[in-house]
């Protein structure tokens, strides 16, 4: 939600709606037809088709607004149109407005084809019946991808939605010079962190980077400790509301993060995740827990060299098999169904070529096509490709294992408040997680 998110790339942002109008938003009746101009498909271009065949030209629509991505999918729609001759018109919106307004746009004039997530966020427009099926396209790609990236791909009816084009491992990134100088190690235990931190702080350094100015990043650090106390299967359990949120396993989650507390950036509620990870490339701060595409920022090719990342530290179960790794791609929508060269535009990017192209300017996340070219892999890539690799459990992040209003509407505004004063009512997440699932 990045995706993020978010993040850039990967999670959503802070804006906030009240229940009543998220859900009327999230239906797909008239009550969410009213139009959003940031979302409007204001390029032009090719609507449903007698013939599909005859279609040149595509718009898409695109989330990734940050820098790095937006020129990295500009390679591929310039690739593509070489490749093809087809024309592609982009519109690129800012990255949490994308995610926050997502149900009106896919209910108004969406774009042929757009960046968004797998897991969860991806089936649930799939179940409103808001996304034109791929299998075709899958047909041609489905050998590029491991059985993993088809499940994440495959909607709630079994049908194909969703074409993969990275994803990223989160962790706790740093600086080697930085730690090498202070003499830090990682540490591979929930102890060993903390007392890493209170070393940092004596140092001088704000011991663990944190922001959340919108919303999705605690996510993070919410699903590693929920995974690390009571493992993988409850996250996915507690997300898809098949667990109480009202229970001690999830009060154990906040009262072990309160232990980190003190060692977060304690102007975090008013910063990006972008801001942070300038904080820490000037070795202000020890650690960072983020995504991989965290080293988007770090322009400075000594600076990006330096960088490095740890798991996840174990707690109580599980060690440190699951990691968070969201998947990011590209969806169809119903609109876009009648268009064969969109079609052909998401079958580009579920090939080498395809992916290729993007990776040669947004070196920060990992391929997920088999024969993509990893000859130019830093070590800090290959580091990424094998953590992701060697998981026995690989979770999307919150706000795409969760359903889409629990996500934006309870969660961002409860862990910002839990960053600000450590305080959290699981009865009222409960509460309104009962109500939310109970109206999907």
């Amino acid at each position: 939600m990045a995706p993020h998110g978010d993040r850039s790339t990967t999670g959503i942002g802070s804006a906030r709606i009240d229940r009543r109008t998220l859900l009327k938003s999230m239906g797909v009746g008239a009550a969410g037809l009213a139009g959003i101009p940031l979302l409007a498909a204001c390029t032009g271009g090719s609507g449903p088709s007698g013939s599909a065949s005859a279609s040149t030209s595509l718009t898409f629509g695109s989330g990734s607004s940050d820098d790095v991505p937006k020129a990295a999918y500009k390679a591929v729609t310039d690739a593509f149109t070489k490749k093809t001759n087809i024309a592609v018109a982009t519109n690129v919106v800012p990255h949490n407005d994308f995610q926050n307004k997502i149900a009106t746009y896919l209910q108004g004039s969406p774009d042929d084809t757009f960046t968004w997530f797998a897991g969860y966020r991806m089936q649930y427009y799939a179940g409103k019946g808001l996304l034109a099926p791929v299998d075709d396209v899958w047909e041609k790609i489905g050998s590029n991808f491991s059985g993993a990236m088809k499940k994440a791909s495959t909607g709630p009816d079994g049908k194909m939605y969703f074409v993969p084009n990275y994803n990223y491992p989160w962790g706790f990134f740093y600086r080697k010079s930085l730690w090498a100088e202070k003499g830090y190690a990682a540490p591979k235990t929930f102890d060993e962190l903390k007392t890493l931190c209170a070393k940092m702080k004596t140092d001088g350094l704000i011991p663990i980077e944190f922001a959340d100015k919108d919303g999705w990043p605690a996510m993070g650090t919410f699903d590693y400790l929920n995974m690390r106390l009571n493992g993988y299967q409850f996250h996915m359990d507690l997300t898809a509301h098949k667990e109480s949120w009202d229970q001690k396993k999830v009060s154990d989650v906040f009262d072990t993060w309160r232990a980190l507390l003190p060692f977060q950036n304690p102007a975090a509620l008013g910063m990006t995740w972008q801001d942070a990870a300038i904080s820490l490339g000037a070795k202000k701060s020890g650690m960072y827990l983020l995504g991989s595409f965290v080293t988007q920022q770090f322009t400075d090719a000594a600076t990006l060299a330096d960088i490095d990342f740890f798991p996840f530290p174990e707690i109580a179960m599980e060690g440190q098999d699951a990691v968070e790794a969201p998947i990011d791609g590209l969806l169809l929508s119903k609109k876009g169904g009648d268009n064969q060269a969109a079609r052909d535009f998401m079958a580009f990017l579920g090939s080498a070529d395809g992916q290729n192209a993007y990776a040669a300017v947004d070196a920060s996340n990992i391929a997920t096509v088999k024969g993509a070219d990893t000859s130019k892999f830093s070590a800090l890539n290959k580091k990424c490709a094998d953590t992701i690799a060697n998981a026995k459990s690989i979770s999307q992040f919150f706000d795409r294992d969760a359903l889409p209003a629990m996500a934006n509407n309870v969660m961002i505004p409860a862990l910002q408040g839990f960053v600000k004063d450590g305080t959290i009512d699981v009865k009222n997440l409960e509460s309104q997680a009962k109500a939310l699932y109970a109206a999907q």
